[in-house]
């Protein structure tokens, strides 16, 4: 079983990791860097995944708009 660590600060490189899955996290941490990334804009500046992503979850009421 992998150690799943406090985030403490949401950035950049700690969101990503997060939905990609090398930085292990809760699920509530998992919407926080969804949260994160498309509150930055940066769900938009990626590949397509994050953006189409970003936008199912405001459609499904997981993040905020």
């Amino acid at each position: 079983m992998r150690e799943i660590r406090e985030i403490k600060e949401m950035d950049n490189f700690t969101a990503v990791g997060i939905v990609e899955g090398f930085i292990d996290a809760t699920g509530k941490e998992v919407n926080q860097a969804w949260q994160y990334l498309h509150s930055t804009g940066l769900a938009y500046k990626l590949q397509g995944w994050y953006g189409r992503t970003a936008k199912y979850l405001i459609e499904a009421g997981t993040i905020k708009e």
